[in-house]
């Protein structure tokens, strides 16, 4: 218990702080986030970049592909430009590894409490979501340092060690980081635990890698599942997400796992964490770069998977839609 209650705590307190920092930015945001799904085109890089800058924005590769799924249900968004937002979801959802290898848990503290002090003396509501983008990053690493201070223990148990020992087998890794995500239903989050577990030096960069690879393919099941009950264009949608996820990992850890871990290694060595989110932001970055000239194809996979042709029934509703709101 005296692990399992910190680290579950930490895992709270860090999923509520990611929450609550999303919430802030679209807050701050405000209408300009729609508008940005407004200008969306047939240019499959303006596509990209408005999905990345979204998912910068509400911090959930997820919530975003949710999104386009709903629009996509709605008939707001064809699929070919979904799948431009889809890739882009991809890349900006690493900028919270990115964020937590800053490792700023010392003044997380500090975070919290001028936010909370802005919060409570502003009377502009701007200012206000502004605090709460600071209140939020403080209680993410609160919960990253609890996690760690848990999982610390662990490392003196030799029946971990020897479970984690199992990581170095690269098809158990990706195996943990699909069951991880599915059930975290975040891969910011996962790669977080994964963050917080190398910090205690529990797990090497090569361990890590198959794991992060796993956290790509099981954030995809959350727009799988909120496809159910859409018509065929947004299960699609969420088809070509987790294609594209699917093939991505697969190509990499055929081809390219052994020179990305050392590439990663020389670039930051020394620093697990810093090496777990600089191979999260090259993976996705490289792997949308790859399938771009491509995306045609996807949906014909996507096609190929769910098949058929939808229809209307004009009697119904077809713009109210739970997913866009």
């Amino acid at each position: 218990m005296d692990i399992a209650i910190p680290v579950f705590g930490g895992l709270g307190l860090f999923l509520y702080g990611m929450s609550m920092m999303g919430d802030g930015l679209q807050k701050t945001a405000g209408d300009k986030l729609r508008k940005l799904i407004e200008v969306l085109t047939n240019n499959r890089l303006m596509g990209v970049l408005i999905g990345a800058v979204v998912t910068m924005i509400i911090q959930s590769s997820s919530a975003t592909t949710v999104m386009v799924v709903g629009f996509v249900n709605a008939g707001l968004m064809t699929l070919p430009q979904a799948t431009g937002v889809i890739l882009g979801a991809n890349v900006g959802t690493t900028v919270t590894a990115q964020l937590i290898a800053f490792n700023i848990t010392k003044s997380a503290p500090l975070f919290v409490g001028l936010g909370v002090m802005v919060w409570l003396t502003s009377k502009k509501q701007k200012i206000k979501d502004i605090a709460e983008v600071f209140i939020g990053i403080g209680i993410l690493f609160i919960g990253m340092g609890m996690m760690s201070s848990g999982l610390k223990p662990l490392a003196q148990i030799p029946a971990f060690t020897q479970i984690l020992a199992g990581l170095n087998n690269p098809i158990i890794g990706i195996i943990v980081g699909v069951i991880m995500t599915t059930v975290i239903q975040s891969s910011s989050a996962s790669i977080g635990l994964l963050q917080a577990v190398a910090a205690e030096g529990l797990v090497s960069m090569s361990m890590a890698f198959p794991v992060l690879l796993g956290a790509n393919i099981g954030t995809t099941t959350t727009a799988l599942i909120s496809s159910f009950g859409a018509n065929r264009m947004a299960k699609r949608a969420a088809a070509i997400h987790c294609v594209f996820n699917v093939f991505g990992s697969i190509i990499f850890m055929i081809l390219f796992r052994s020179s990305i871990v050392d590439v990663i290694a020389r670039i930051s060595p020394g620093d697990v964490m810093r090496q777990i989110a600089n191979a999260h932001t090259f993976y996705n970055f490289v792997i949308v770069l790859l399938f771009l000239p491509f995306t045609k194809y996807l949906v014909m996979a996507a096609e190929k998977l769910v098949t058929g042709k939808d229809e209307i029934d004009v009697k119904e509703a077809i713009y109210l839609d739970s997913r866009i709101l």
